[in-house]
């Protein structure tokens, strides 16, 4: 008989050992080069995606700084020459911008107080009371979202026409003085309160005011953020309704005013135009530099629960 060496492999001693250790490292390097191709496609994705939303920005500004002629060369520059600042001071005296700018911010602020005052106490009742109808008047109040404003404009038209109020800052804040998006937003967060906080106000005798601004409004303080943003938003940058309502600059807004520079009968002076859209543009982008923490926040919060 053949005598068998029976002595036991050693790893990293040669043989079928130094095969199995090979093939598993191999497999390490292929996954961590997956995950670094994987990594890599996904920051130049990235990197696509906010070029092409960042680059229509950049155009406006840098075209916001050229002369006219420059606006008009083929092919167009990266940069400018030489940057003009006068283009903001034609702006300025292209049409009436400080007007135009004060009732922007009269019309804004407005809608964003009367939109407050309606939205959090409607979101309250949805949220903390029971009653008859209940569900029927909050699916008629999110049925409302679905209604656009062209669709109801003309008998809004008719009716301010008739009261005398065309022309005037009421025609422009009452159409907007609530939410059903706000309403439904902050009805969904006013449910996360727990229940036993709200009973114990209750019976230390707090009122409904009390509960609301002591308990509600600081746990909701994002969502509010939130829908201020969104509204101050829609609000600042609304063209259609402002010119439908207006038959003068005695209360038009300032996306009309701007607007109004591309109706020139000589021509259309880009770079004045940019510059317009540019100071039109530095509010929302303040306001949402200063609310953005807020508004994620609130996503997180709404999509934890």
């Amino acid at each position: 008989m053949i005598a068998v060496d029976k002595k036991p492999l050693i790893p990293g001693s040669g043989g079928i050992s130094n095969n199995v250790r090979e093939n598993a490292r191999t497999r390490i390097y292929r996954k961590a080069a997956a995950r670094s191709a994987a990594k890599l496609a996904r920051n130049l994705a990235s990197a696509v995606l906010l070029l092409i939303f960042f680059f229509p920005f950049y155009w406006m500004i840098i075209t916001s700084f050229k002369s006219l002629g420059e606006t008009m060369v083929f092919p167009p520059s990266l940069l400018p020459k030489q940057f003009h600042l006068s283009n903001y001071a034609g702006a300025f005296s292209a049409f009436p911008f400080i007007r135009f700018l004060v009732n922007s911010c009269i019309v804004t602020a407005a809608v964003l107080a009367l939109q407050m005052m309606t939205v959090i106490p409607a979101a309250y009742a949805f949220s903390q009371y029971q009653f008859k109808g209940k569900g029927f008047l909050l699916g008629l109040t999110l049925a409302t979202m679905m209604v656009p404003a062209q669709l109801i404009f003309l008998p809004l038209f008719v009716l301010f026409s008739k009261m005398g109020l065309i022309n005037s800052y009421a025609s422009l804040i009452l159409p907007f003085g609530t939410s059903a998006f706000g309403i439904f937003m902050l009805r969904q967060t006013f449910n996360q309160m727990p229940k036993e906080l709200v009973e114990a106000a209750r019976l230390d005798r707090a009122g409904e005011w009390k509960i609301v601004t002591q308990l509600f409004l600081p746990m909701a303080r994002p969502t509010l953020v939130t829908m201020a943003l969104l509204t101050f938003i829609n609000t600042w940058n609304d063209y259609f309704w402002p010119l439908v309502m207006t038959t003068n600059d005695t209360v038009r807004t300032l996306p009309v005013g701007v607007a109004s520079l591309r109706n020139i009968e000589s021509g259309i002076n880009y770079n004045i135009l940019m510059a317009s859209n540019v100071m039109l543009t530095i509010p929302i982008v303040a306001v949402y530099l200063l609310a953005h923490k807020q508004i994620i926040k609130a996503f997180t919060y709404l999509g934890d629960k």
